[in-house]
């Protein structure tokens, strides 16, 4: 099979688990063949902190100081990092914004954004609006996969969990997961409640023959109804079985001109302890 992914977009921002990402990014580039972009975007220091107009243009200029420096630290990491053997990154910084618009506008031109899971604990965080992940998402229309802050060992997709729903953000994930799931030794499918049998006579299509075509076997997970705590249940499903990445849609609802991601979507972001393939 041939890979899908021919560019990846990498977010960079002053945590710790920036360099990771681009890392990982290149990772998956060598191994499908793919280009890697780093963007850094981020809410400028002098955006974050309070200000009055009467402390005067001193105080302004130490302000954007400080941003130059932080992003010239970031740069510096990003330099140490793609010395290494590997596939070349090519790097960009966001212009004053919303760190989420920005970002997205250039997302659309990638095939797959490797985001960090948000850390509320970790003050580096800070200058990166803590929905981040679910307003790219949302802008950008293109698939990401999302790291835990606590890190990872290695490229994800050894034994893959696919959370199953017949919705458009379900069949958006597991399109752009299948250069993984191609590559996957096994893949569990986890799903709750009966489904919409399909209204067609003669052979109707399915999931089980998509991934068969796509020279993917699954092993089926089903349970009758769907919990209240399905964000919990699922992480604890994905442990059970071993898995190393989970696939999802990503759900919400529109709410006075902005997008709200939905309870299970944001569990899964709270408490994800292996990468997260998600779109919506």
């Amino acid at each position: 099979m041939t890979s899908s992914l021919r560019q990846i977009l990498v977010h960079l921002d002053p945590t710790a688990g920036a360099m990771h990402r681009v890392g990982l990014a290149r990772e998956i580039a060598q191994r499908h063949g793919a280009e890697v972009a780093a963007l850094y975007a981020v809410t400028p220091t002098y955006l974050e902190l309070p200000y009055a107009p009467e402390m005067g243009p001193a105080l302004a200029a130490d302000l954007v100081k400080m941003e130059e420096e932080r992003r010239a630290k970031v740069m510096r990491g990003f330099d140490a990092e793609v010395s290494k053997l590997g596939p070349a990154v090519t790097w960009a910084h966001a212009e004053e914004g919303p760190v989420a618009i920005n970002f997205a506008q250039q997302a659309r031109f990638a095939d797959l954004l490797v985001l960090g899971q948000p850390d509320g604990d970790d003050p580096a965080a800070r200058c990166v609006p803590p929905d981040f992940v679910a307003d790219v998402l949302s802008d950008s229309g293109r698939p990401a996969l999302v790291v835990p802050y606590i890190g990872m060992s290695s490229e994800p997709g050894g034994t893959v969990a696919i959370a199953w729903k017949d919705t458009p953000q379900a069949v958006r994930a597991l399109a752009a997961a299948l250069p993984f799931l191609a590559r996957a030794t096994h893949v569990h499918i986890l799903s709750w409640g009966t489904g919409q049998a399909a209204q067609v006579s003669g052979r109707a299509l399915g999931l089980d023959h998509y991934l068969k075509v796509h020279g993917v076997a699954a092993t089926w997970h089903r349970d009758p109804g769907e919990p209240g705590d399905l964000g919990d249940l699922l992480m604890s499903r994905v442990a059970d079985l071993g898995a190393d990445l989970l696939v999802m849609g990503c759900y919400g609802h529109s709410r006075a001109r902005e997008w709200v991601m939905g309870g299970v979507s944001r569990t899964v972001l709270q408490s994800m302890t292996v990468p997260v393939l998600m779109a919506h």
